[in-house]
This record gives structure tokens, C-alpha cells and sequence, in this order.
């Protein structure tokens, strides 16, 4: 596109609102101008209001809840593509998020065989299993512990805009 006989460069430093995120670029002063936000997606709609556990390994989220609801679809469906597919995500992030799975735990968590004319094809190992497993009762008891607490906060936040 071209702005007064110019060439439009990719950033803008006008006065246009920033979208969230761009902290690090704001604080240089440079505000992207073409970044989309992002829609409402079914994903939102897939999780449960209240608390969010995030279990961290330093910087790294180890298991959180993107990640569970990645590997009850690499279960459900034998397919890391497919899982992502299902869940509105690239293969690329889903394949990362494995891969970060893998280098977090002292095992592996998912199981990829390379594709080819047959196939490849994913599984959750045993010990992902029970690290699922692990994972979705310590949310059911974080959640339990602060119900009461969760209830009381919520009288504090403004109502939802339709």
C-alpha cells in the first residue's frame, strides 16, 4: 500500500491504539499497524471459567491448560495434525507445544511416528497419562479451594458487555 506517494512501511509510529501484546515494541515506540486481532474463537468457549493452573519448569510452562486439552486430543484423535485440526491451531504450535511437553518431563509425555504412505501417527505414553491425569485433579482442588474466594472477587468485576 502506499501513503502519500510513499512507500508504507510495516511499522507505524502514528497515533493509532496498540494492540495487547506489543509491549517490547511499544517501548521502543514502535506500534505495528497491521497485527489482527484476535476473534473469539471456539477454543474460549471450551474453557472453564474459574481459576487456571500453570505448572512452570523456570521460564517454561510445562502443563497448563492448552497444553492438557492438546494431549486429551492427541488421545482422542491418534494425530498430533489432527489434534490441532480439533482444537484451531496450526501443526506447527501443536507440535511445539509436544515438543516442550517432552523436553520438560523426565519422559516423554506424546509418542510420534514419522508419516509417510502409511501414516504417522501420535499417542499419549502411559506417563502422560498420569500426568494428565495428575494435572486435572490439582485443577479440580485449586478450584475447590478458592470457590468461595472466586465467588466474592467476581462481585468486584464490572458485568460482561454483550
Amino acid at each position: 500500500m502506499r501513503r502519500n506517494g510513499e512507500q508504507e512501511s510495516r511499522w507505524d509510529t502514528g497515533d493509532r491504539a496498540s494492540p495487547p501484546g506489543c509491549s517490547r515494541l511499544r517501548s521502543r515506540g514502535v506500534r505495528p499497524y497491521n497485527v489482527r486481532m484476535p476473534k473469539s474463537s471456539p477454543k474460549s468457549a471450551r474453557r472453564p471459567q474459574g481459576p487456571t493452573v500453570r505448572v512452570l519448569l523456570g521460564a517454561v510452562i510445562a502443563m497448563g491448560p492448552g497444553k492438557a486439552e492438546l494431549l486429551e486430543a492427541i488421545e482422542t484423535t491418534g494425530s498430533i495434525s489432527a489434534a490441532a485440526k480439533s482444537l484451531g491451531m496450526s501443526y506447527r504450535r501443536a507440535w511445539m507445544l509436544v515438543d516442550t511437553m517432552n523436553r520438560c518431563f523426565r519422559e516423554p509425555v506424546v509418542s510420534a511416528a514419522t508419516g509417510g504412505s502409511g501414516g504417522g501417527g501420535a499417542e499419549v505414553t502411559p506417563y502422560g497419562r498420569e500426568i494428565l491425569a495428575r494435572y486435572r485433579a490439582m485443577e479440580r482442588r485449586a478450584a475447590a479451594a478458592i470457590v468461595g474466594d472466586v465467588e466474592t472477587f467476581a462481585g468486584f468485576l464490572k458485568p460482561r458487555s454483550r
